[in-house]
């Protein structure tokens, strides 16, 4: 982990307040896991205090770029989306434990499921799994047609399944009537997914105990390394409910069960 001032090289829209953020810097070296994410600080000032955790989307360790998505949702995403090409942003990072890329063998299929903004950081994970001789399977899940990004990136990585709320693009529904479909006529042999709380709660009840599943979770942080516990989940073998784990340094990924979501 260090704290770099990294130089952006490209922000664009990708679609209504989703923009991607393309920055260089010697952090991208110590990127160990698909999954991870920074801290960045979105103004230059004092104001928005606090840090916002970002995931990572895509990295070059040759030329030390990293490619964020994030949402222009809140006041300090909002600042960040106004930071121009050329200018410099206050990153922290890498930070985190990511996707267990090394559980994947080669010749295995993986399932990778993502919701809205939780779609980003399945993007290197698919890449990386694929050079491993994994075969890779994309169920990705958004509000309406608008709202879909990434759909030809992870269609040139492996087959691509599009769902939305209201069945404008892809399939109408929700990402687990497609995760039924495909566990019907194919056996996947893990299911890595990232989203919303809800969807990642009935990806567990479907899968967990009868698939290798590791969820992402999306959480609220204060200081992204683990010292001011604003980020707590408690564990799924504590009945009593004292042990505990923290998202931003014991996750964000978590195999399915270990904690409570």
């Amino acid at each position: 982990m260090r704290k770099e001032n990294m130089t952006v090289l490209s922000h664009q829209e990708l679609t209504q307040d989703v923009y991607e953020l393309t920055v260089q810097g010697e952090l991208v070296s110590d990127i160990s896991l698909p999954g991870q994410f920074v801290h960045v600080k979105v103004a230059e000032g004092m104001e928005p205090l606090l840090r916002r955790p970002i995931s990572i989307s895509s990295y070059d360790k040759e030329k030390d770029t990293l490619t964020m998505i994030y949402r222009a949702q809140g006041k300090g995403t909002i600042v960040l989306s106004g930071r121009m090409e050329g200018k410099q942003i206050d990153v922290l990072g890498p930070l985190g434990n990511g996707f267990p890329k090394d559980t994947v063998k080669p010749g295995e299929t993986v399932l990778l499921v993502g919701g809205g903004i939780g779609v980003p950081p399945l993007y290197q994970l698919s890449k990386e799994l694929l050079a491993k001789g994994a075969s890779v399977i994309h169920v990705l899940g958004f509000q309406t047609a608008s709202a879909v990004f990434y759909e030809t990136e992870f269609s040139l990585l492996g087959e691509t399944h599009i769902v939305t709320d209201d069945g404008s693009s892809g399939r109408k529904g929700f990402v687990t009537d497609v995760m039924e479909e495909l566990d019907d006529g194919l056996s996947f042999d893990k299911v890595f997914a990232c989203g919303p709380t809800p969807m990642l709660k009935a990806i567990e009840s479907n899968y967990s105990g009868r698939k290798q599943v590791y969820l992402s979770l999306e959480e609220r942080m204060g200081c992204g390394i683990g010292a001011c516990f604003a980020c707590v989940c408690h564990t799924g073998d504590d009945p009593n409910g004292f042990s505990y784990k923290k998202i931003c340094s014991d996750g964000p990924v978590f195999r399915a069960g270990e904690v409570i979501i």
